[in-house]
């Protein structure tokens, strides 16, 4: 196989981007041929001109022009992610595994934080459309109330422009989803807890309408009260750590006998509520049992040491990514496989 190089670009003015002219004349190679190693063709390329070509452009600090690729293809080598809080290690994890997959597809990931704003979430989709992105993954939490007018319109336009949507949970119609279930791993949760002899709960859950903590709270509850407990307190706040100690505040100035459970519907409120415990002189553990959900790896650190259900965070990022990407994506139950893990903070009753 031959080569023919183009025009050199070495005497470009100081100051001006390397092109992709440039690159291949550096290299020696054809300009189709950079082409194809810089742009992310599926076409195969020799090694050895790969090699000069990504040499050539490491040397000349040549960077693609996302926004002609774009134009070119009709959709860019992007993948959209929408968090509710990227300082969650929930979301933070989630987004690790979606950054893991996609450079493994040779994707550049940009995220962006809805804060579990709708209003800020339909602005955020609308300005992601303009990058054409191959995928948007859609991790923020949903809600009951189901995907906005608005929302759904720009759903659509990113659709039409040729990028594939994705969800995390249900809540939004007609695009690839990818479920935990929530409710089953935190029934699941309740059954082993009762079987350690809890009879008493309480729940620290973010507001109504939230809808993981609302499958959360509805599982435990249910498998609360078939393993023999009374139905559980429910204190409602907010998905993050100062949420959890204001409830947990509330509910010992409320009155918690010893021997309760308290199940945090996240590792990240349960957190908050052990500081609580703590702060009113109290005992995790023997005196007030503590449970989360998610298993991050700050509840394994702790002492004691959390009780949790373990979602494989990074693993369902991967597996979002796969869907938004793949023709023929099924989902791999593996990625959402949900386990209970008994640690310290629930000794036998």
């Amino acid at each position: 196989m031959s080569e023919t190089s183009v025009d050199a670009g070495r005497d470009r003015p100081r100051g001006v981007a390397a092109t992709l002219h440039d690159v291949a004349s550096e290299a020696g190679v054809s300009l189709a041929t950079a082409s194809r190693v810089l742009n992310g063709s599926t076409r195969k390329v020799a090694e050895s001109y790969r090699e000069r070509v990504e040499a050539a452009a490491a040397r000349l600090g040549y960077s693609a022009n996302l926004s002609a690729q774009a134009t070119a293809k009709g959709t860019s080598g992007t993948i959209a992610l929408l968090v509710a809080d990227i300082a969650d290690p929930y979301f933070g994890q989630i987004a690790s595994g979606v950054a893991r997959a996609a450079d493994e597809a040779g994707l550049i990931v940009t995220i962006a934080i809805t804060e579990r704003d709708p209003d800020r979430e339909v602005r955020l989709v609308r300005a992601l459309r303009g990058q054409r992105p191959r995928g948007l993954i859609l991790a923020a939490s949903r809600t009951t109330a189901g995907t906005s007018t608005e929302l759904q319109r720009e759903l659509d336009a990113v659709a039409a422009s040729g990028g594939r949507i994705v969800a995390l949970g249900r809540g939004v119609d007609d695009v690839r989803t990818v479920i935990i279930d929530n409710r089953a791993g935190a029934r699941a949760l309740a059954a082993a807890l009762t079987g350690l002899g809890y009879r008493k709960a309480v729940i620290l859950a973010a507001y109504a309408g939230m809808r993981t903590s609302d499958d959360r709270v509805e599982g435990f509850t249910d498998g609360f009260v078939a393993g023999g407990g009374e139905p559980p307190r429910v204190y409602r706040g907010g998905f993050t750590r100062d949420s959890g100690e204001r409830l947990m505040d509330a509910a010992l100035t409320d009155g918690l006998e010893s021997g309760t459970l308290v199940f945090g519907v996240n590792d990240v409120v349960a957190i908050g509520a052990l500081a609580a415990i703590r702060g009113a002189g109290r005992e995790v553990g023997a005196d007030i049992a503590l449970a989360g959900f998610d298993d991050i790896p700050t509840g394994r650190d702790v002492t004691p040491a959390l009780t949790t259900v373990r979602v494989p965070l990074e693993m369902v990022g991967q597996e979002t990514l796969r869907a938004a990407v793949d023709e023929d994506w099924t989902i791999d139950p593996a990625a959402l496989e949900l386990s209970i893990e008994l640690r310290d903070s629930t000794p036998a009753r």
